[in-house]
């Protein structure tokens, strides 16, 4: 069940080429990730989302609100009004009012505007009541947004971030090859986010959900790999662990995901006792959503395993 953040903490962890499960980026403002769990080797797609609170609805973008629902015409709001407005319906988990809004920005000039539409994109792609058609045509939405907000502003560190995720979820619809080739740019665009912003704990996270899926590839499947390019992507459940620890430091008890992800880290190394440790604080963590309720079965079941 491993993995949102992009992540929502992402969902799905960067390409699918072992068995991560999806993970969800978590994003300004708001603790939920959005998306459903996948198999523990798609290296993150994105990771579901989780609401741990709501931010204050200000007069300012009370108003902004209304404008934008009550009229046929948008009128042109001020960036920081768009933002505002983006980041609460975000906080709601309003999907589809935030994807609307945003839409209407795509050809703004702002990476600001555009890496927060990627993500709407996105979003809206993992709805379950999605028909797959409109899925695909959505991811890769999401991606052209994301790129076109690098375009715009490569020092923008969550530019880079989305842009890693979404580059990942159109793997789903690529082959072996150009996913196994995308992972190398995967794993760039996370470093470099990590680079412009150290203080965010869901890149750092995800960038350990991508080690720890490599680290478990099984042997056939690195076979396969070796066969395709001379030197495919490797990692270990050492650095796997370096980043989640790291993840944790920046953000303490930021998402319930990195906790079980530190426990089968810990497990995946043979130490019992600190795989005890961070399993028990995934079980305790407070279930705020079906992905910490997913969190809490696995740390329980894990934990019966270990004894």
């Amino acid at each position: 069940m491993a993995g949102t953040v992009l992540t929502r903490c992402v969902s799905r962890t960067l390409l699918s080429v072992s068995g991560a499960k999806n993970i969800r980026i978590r994003g300004t403002n708001r603790r939920y990730w959005t998306a459903s769990r996948r198999t523990a080797t798609e290296l993150i797609s994105g990771r579901a989302t989780f609401l741990l609170g709501l931010p204050t609805l200000s007069c300012l973008v009370y108003e902004a609100y209304h404008r934008v629902q009550s009229s046929p015409v948008v009128h042109a709001l001020e960036k920081e009004e768009v933002l505002e407005q983006a980041d609460y319906l975000y906080s709601c988990a309003e999907t589809e009012k935030l994807y609307h809004l945003l839409l209407r920005y795509k050809d703004s000039d702002d990476a600001e505007c555009l890496w927060r539409l990627a993500r709407a994109s996105r979003d809206l792609a993992l709805m379950t009541n999605l028909e797959a058609r409109r899925k695909k045509e959505l991811v890769y939405e999401s991606l052209d947004y994301a790129k076109k907000a690098l375009e715009k502003d490569e020092k923008c560190f969550a530019a880079h971030k989305w842009y890693a995720v979404c580059l990942s979820d159109a793997g789903e619809y690529e082959g072996v090859k150009v996913k196994i080739g995308n992972s190398y740019i995967i794993r760039e665009h996370l470093e470099r986010a990590i680079q412009l912003n150290p203080k965010d704990a869901t890149s750092i996270h995800i960038l350990g959900y991508w080690c720890f899926a490599f680290a478990e590839l099984p042997w056939y499947q690195r076979k396969v790999a070796a066969a395709i390019f001379s030197s495919p992507p490797t990692s270990t459940y050492e650095e796997a662990l370096e980043f989640f620890l790291k993840a944790e430091e920046v953000d303490p008890n930021f998402y319930s995901t990195n906790l079980l992800m530190l426990g089968k880290t810990y497990m995946a190394m043979k130490d019992k006792q600190n795989a005890l440790l961070w399993l028990t604080k995934a079980k305790e963590y407070p279930a705020h959503t079906l992905e910490d309720k997913e969190v809490h079965k696995e740390a329980v079941d894990l934990l019966k395993k270990l004894g």
